[in-house]
């Protein structure tokens, strides 16, 4: 195949390569975008369960993570979730608010990629989008990038790494952006799973033989706390409250759960002076699931009816609800979690264009980079800025 003339190359037909390709395209850019996959967005067609979160309304700086807490803010303050969801409308597609500010597709998250794809085909440049492209090298002179496939090799004078981080390895993810960002010098922060489910070992086993159990709950980790339903596995504790505290979570750290968070401290002592003979488990019951409640009162060992029960007991039990400590034996790893906390140094890029400062030329988007979004649409809000920002500099 013989080598065509682009203006950049793209790697990784994703939420972030695509909305780059697009909007470099709309500004009179020639883009290549390599995908090693057999089609494009394939995470984005199994989020949301197939309905796509694609955006939170309420995106700001505060709701990521990165070891430059304020990298992100010029990405995000000048392609906000408002701008993606103008785009959404104007190609008349049906969307919904579900809790906290995640917005869906009314429809199917296919309408988000088929979007896409018509926003490359929509400027006066070119977007020339290619499947079954495994990346053998990638090389870089005075003249700019070359990289080589199986069909091929494709020149250009600027490179955008789209190809996200090691999550979800069935669906082709790999470390790949970080392997060639140390190629070309930029250091890496390590990456850890995050947005994933957590084992439990030892004591804590016992939570386990709850499995499909959820409730809502407030969960701590690292003195971050999200309020949001939790889910006991037969592995240990999933559900939006734990994925979002695993993103915080480090081995060794305690996870507090507060059951029944609209409870006061002294809920109990008011339900003896209301129900004296009333136990502790018919009355966790009213407020729990019965499985649920009947493990947390085994496990506060208060027998008989509340009215024989001293009030300081029944305080020291609604202290233990509050702030159950659970101690993770380890997460279920990059096969089960969402995102990766970790990735390109964003010491190493400009935070208005993405752009490698030491390597002209060469940018980085999406996943790879060291910033990582809470549960519920900013993962995607963080793609569509970062590769907002990157187009504006190709």
């Amino acid at each position: 195949m013989p080598d065509v003339k682009h203006d950049a190359i793209i790697l990784g037909g994703g939420a972030a390569g695509l909305f780059c390709a697009a909007k470099a395209g709309q500004r009179g850019r020639n883009v290549l975008v390599l995908e090693r996959a057999g089609t494009v967005g394939k995470k984005i067609l199994i989020s949301g369960g197939g309905r796509c979160n694609f955006t939170n309304i309420g995106a700001s700086p505060a709701n990521y993570l990165s070891s430059n807490r304020h990298f992100a803010k010029s990405a995000l303050s000048r392609y906000t979730a408002r701008d993606f969801l103008d785009l959404v409308e104007k190609h008349g597609i049906a969307w919904h608010e579900k809790t906290l500010g995640q917005l869906f597709c009314d429809g199917s998250a296919k309408q988000i990629v088929e979007m896409l794809l018509d926003e490359c085909a929509a400027g006066p440049g070119t977007v020339d989008i290619r499947c079954n492209e495994d990346v053998a090298s990638v090389t870089r002179d005075a003249s700019g990038y070359t990289v080589a496939t199986q069909n091929g090799t494709f020149t250009a004078p600027a490179l955008v790494l789209a190809t996200g981080g090691p999550s979800i390895p069935k669906m082709g993810a790999s470390d790949f952006a970080y392997r060639l960002a140390r190629q070309f010098g930029l250091k890496v922060i390590e990456p850890r799973p995050a947005l994933v489910p957590l084992t439990l070992g030892g004591d804590d086993v016992l939570f386990r033989e709850l499995s499909g159990v959820s409730a809502e709950v407030e969960a701590t980790a690292n003195k971050s706390t999200f309020r949001e339903a939790a889910l006991m596995t037969h592995r240990g504790l999933s559900g939006p409250a734990i994925l979002q505290v695993s993103s915080y979570w480090r081995p060794g750290d305690p996870v507090s759960i507060r059951f029944l968070p609209d409870h006061t401290a002294d809920w109990l002592v008011e339900e003896k002076r209301a129900r004296p003979s009333a136990t502790l488990r018919a009355v966790l019951r009213d407020h729990l699931p019965h499985r649920l409640a009947d493990t947390l009162a085994q496990r506060l060992s208060l027998e008989g009816d509340l009215g024989n029960i001293p009030d300081k007991s029944l305080r020291a039990a609604s202290d233990k609800l509050a702030g159950w400590t659970f101690h993770p034996s380890g997460t279920e790893g990059f096969a089960k979690a969402e995102v990766t906390v970790g990735g390109i140094d964003t010491s190493e890029l400009s935070s208005k264009t993405m752009e490698a400062r030491k390597v002209p030329g060469l940018f980085a988007i999406g996943e790879a980079v060291d910033v990582t979004g809470w549960l519920g649409g900013y993962n995607f809000q963080w793609a569509w800025a970062s590769a907002h920002a990157a187009a504006q500099g190709l």
